[in-house]
């Protein structure tokens, strides 16, 4: 703490934040500044987001035209590419802007979880088996590799009709639909807004993990904290669930980068009144940004068909280990939340309904109970949370609190959020040793396709998710109601 600070003020690199309320800091508007910027966190985990550009990158995004109200950072925030990971930001749909760097490189990179009426006792010694199996066969790891291998004319069906198409090709069923936010299909979807090159790199790719932090990791509950809610979303202690992290992969990559350079080229004036040309952003109604949205939609219909292929394989190698029919098991979808997206919502502002772009780059959508878009089996509980933790911790799911609205344009953290870079990761940590510690001290059988792999995703560079979920549940905006424990875990 510095001379001039107080328990109610914080200074990191120059960037003052005040305490408004208990675990909501504001940095002040001044300057150019739309307006002010809000950081939700304890004060360990604001320590924590205080240690990088992550502070700087919120107060960058206030410049982004037509924000509204103020830039938020979640209790997970960390650096990103122009716009934090963690941040949310709304922007006006008519005299605002869409920026592809508020959305991130992964369009759709979100979390599903699948039930079970599986307990830990029944899966208790096929642990090995179980992880050996579900690495042979969902396709991880860098380049190309999918489940379903076919033309261009499969992605464009892909991108512009999402999990319906999936429907049709008896890849999902009528209940995944229904449990998959927006029921698993944007249909402002507009494939031709894809480039060629993206749907290139997407067309052997379609359901693979990926590199990074995506992965299937098989858990156990171990606590349900609202036993009405946990009945409602069909979770008890001691079950089986299947967790799956993963995006849009190389074609959700590509259509970023193709609109950031259209970007810098065709709104260059836009570009150069922004502290950080990362922020790139169209202004609402220009054709640019019609298009972006529209490309950016058929990605995340990608994105969603991309876990829903994972899924069905992991349906299909529990029938093999466990010897049964996965209808058998009630291997059901819980429900599929979506990251790094921006979606024209209304929200209510000054007292006045706006359409907005919502733009949650490493934030999740947290509708609370009553609101229309949260799936009807939900709707008296409120929208499914999935945060994951780190392979060597708990995750949880969370039900959208009712201050979500207020607070936070209906969003809360969407993991634990990295506090080390993977190249710092790799200096610190040894994979082979990492999984053999994880397996023998906490009984987690991970596989990956690499030893840096599982160096660059120990449990030790990620912040305390524990700590995430309490900030998130104190302030109401996304409510604890289960923990989960991992038990297998592949990883690209």
């Amino acid at each position: 703490m510095t001379d001039d600070e107080s328990p109610d003020s914080k200074e990191f690199d120059g960037i003052r934040l005040e305490r408004v309320r208990e675990h909501v800091w504001e940095i002040a508007r001044e300057d150019d500044m739309r307006v002010p910027a809000r950081v939700l966190a304890s004060e360990p985990l604001l320590e924590q987001i205080g240690d990088d550009k992550t502070l700087q990158q919120l107060k960058n995004a206030t410049h982004l035209p037509g924000m509204t109200k103020h830039a938020l950072c979640m209790p997970d925030g960390h650096q990103g590419y122009g716009f934090p990971v963690g941040g949310v930001g709304a922007t006006d749909v008519e005299n605002g802007c869409i920026s592809p760097g508020a959305v991130g490189y992964d369009i759709n990179c979100g979390v599903r979880m699948m039930r079970t009426n599986l307990t830990y006792d029944d899966l208790q010694g096929k642990e090995e088996e179980l992880v050996d199996s579900l690495f042979a066969n969902v396709p991880s790891g860098l380049g190309g590799g999918g489940i379903v291998e076919e033309g261009i004319d499969t992605v464009e069906a892909i991108l512009a009709r999402g999990m319906d198409w999936a429907l049709e090709r008896g890849y999902a069923t009528e209940d995944d639909l229904a449990h998959c936010e927006d029921e698993g299909m944007r249909p402002d979807a507009d494939p031709d807004a894809v480039s060629q090159k993206a749907k290139d790199r997407g067309k052997n790719q379609i359901g693979s993990l990926g590199s990074g932090n995506h992965f299937l990791e098989v858990q156990r509950v171990t606590d349900v904290f609202r036993p009405d809610v946990g009945e409602a979303f069909g979770l008890e202690e001691d079950q089986i669930v299947v967790l799956i992290h993963c995006g849009s992969r190389g074609l959700g990559h590509q259509t970023c980068t193709d609109y950031l350079r259209r970007i810098e080229k065709e709104h260059a004036d836009l570009l150069a009144d922004l502290p950080d040309k990362e922020l790139a952003a169209a202004p609402a109604g220009s054709e640019l940004a019609e298009e972006y949205y529209g490309a950016m939609c058929a990605a995340i219909n990608f994105a969603w068909v991309n876990r829903q292929l994972i899924m069905h394989r992991t349906r299909q190698v529990f029938e093999r280990v466990f010897g049964r029919d996965w209808e058998e098991m009630e291997m059901e979808l819980l429900y599929d939340v979506a990251h790094n997206i921006a979606k024209k919502e209304i929200h209510t502002v000054d007292g006045e309904d706006r359409e907005l772009y919502v733009h949650r780059k490493g934030a999740t959508r947290a509708f609370p109970a009553g609101h229309p878009e949260v799936p009807k089996a939900y709707r008296d509980v409120g929208q499914p949370i999935i945060i994951p933790g780190s392979m060597g911790a708990g995750s949880y799911v969370l039900r959208g609190g009712e201050e979500s609205m207020n607070l936070t344009f209906g969003s809360t953290a969407h993991g634990a959020g990295r506090v080390m870079s993977r190249t710092q990761a790799k200096r610190e940590f040894w994979g082979e040793t990492v999984q053999d510690e994880l397996r023998d001290q906490e009984k987690i059988y991970v596989k990956a396709q690499s030893g840096a792999t599982v160096a660059e995703e120990a449990p030790g560079v990620y912040k305390d998710v524990d700590e995430v979920v309490r900030v998130s549940d104190d302030l109401g905006i996304g409510d604890k109601v289960a923990r989960t424990y991992p038990v297998c875990n592949i990883k690209g």
